[in-house]
């Protein structure tokens, strides 16, 4: 669990896992306020063993830390702002166990006091976003267990032995993309994964990171593009830059209209003039790193198991359209 340890939501997280019915598991807090800010809310009364860094790391990177301190068969990673019902961990834990091929499981992940959904699992869409599935949909009209994409990574569970082969989140990623980017490299190496309805979560939806500013609009544009660069089938890869611009005027549609996260970033009061700015900075940021980036595509490729036919057949099951994107 990465904590910036800012406030009670982190004792309300702390709590419901010392309830979960699952209790073969240890919990490692790690701490990137670089300030012990930890020790002020009173989070010495549960059992955890806690990691206090100099600087904030990211979430990948701290969540890698909680593995690299304690491996185990499973890896469970959970926002510091969710509440995990009691069978959170058991249904997660019993779905993988059930299914040998899945190597992650997706919770169900609803937005605390309102009865409706935050996510079922990921889509993605040809230019490389990634969305919750019905996000704002009525929770119980996602009772069903089915096959996913991708989980979110506020509330996952991951196999040891697939992080064992794909290795674990990109610290590269620093914030957001990063639970899509692992999800298709365990795709890449032919493990699938599970959407379980029963591991329910609770989510003080964006209170760590914040709703709309121009840092998230940096880190998700700048992002999206790391992970196309490192996943996605060439074939996709040439054509996303035509993709992203369509998206672009769909954003701009939005915000016009009052919809979705350039809407929400218009009605925060961040200039507006920034988002086209981000965008440059993103595609900058990209051109800078596209050496390693490459490198790190070559890599990804030798865990392959699968076709880049099969590959592609996986995201359009899961796809979002561009719209979608835009307005949700």
């Amino acid at each position: 669990m990465p904590t910036l340890a800012r406030d009670a939501k982190l004792i309300e997280c702390l709590a419901s896992l010392a309830g979960q019915s699952f209790r073969s598991f240890e919990t490692v807090v790690v701490d990137n306020s670089a300030c012990a800010a930890i020790h002020r809310l009173g989070a010495a009364r549960f059992r955890f063993r806690l990691i206090e860094n100099g600087r904030n790391a990211g979430f990948g990177e701290a969540v890698n830390q909680g593995y690299r301190l304690c491996p185990a068969s499973y890896l469970a990673v959970l926002n510091d702002d969710a509440v995990a019902h009691p069978q959170w961990l058991e249904s997660l834990v019993e779905a993988l166990e059930t299914h040998p091929r899945t190597g992650m499981a997706a919770s169900r992940i609803v937005l605390r006091g309102t009865g409706l959904l935050d996510s079922a699992g990921l889509a993605i869409a040809r230019d490389g976003s990634s969305k919750q599935v019905a996000r704002l949909r009525d929770s119980a009209s996602q009772a069903r267990r089915r096959e996913a994409l991708i989980p979110s990574g506020c509330a996952a569970l991951y196999r040891g032995t697939m992080l064992e082969q794909v290795g674990l989140f990109d610290p590269g990623f620093f914030l957001y993309c990063e639970d899509t980017d692992l999800a298709l490299r365990g795709h890449w190496a032919g493990w699938e994964c599970l959407y379980v309805p029963d591991a329910v979560v609770e989510h003080h939806y964006s209170a760590t990171a914040g709703r709309a500013s121009a840092a998230k609009a940096f880190y998700v544009e700048r992002n999206r593009l790391r992970l196309l660069v490192r996943n996605f089938p060439l074939s996709w890869l040439a054509a996303a830059p035509l993709f992203s611009l369509w998206r672009y005027v769909l954003h701009l549609v939005a915000a016009l209209r009052g919809r979705g996260r350039a809407g929400e970033f218009r009605a925060s009061g961040e200039p507006f003039w920034q988002l086209p700015w981000i965008v440059v900075k993103a595609h900058a940021a990209l051109v800078m790193s596209l050496p390693g980036l490459l490198a790190q595509r070559a890599r990804i490729r030798s865990t392959r198991r699968i076709s880049p036919s099969e590959f592609k057949r996986r995201l359009r099951r899961h796809r979002i359209s561009l719209w979608e994107v835009a307005a949700q």
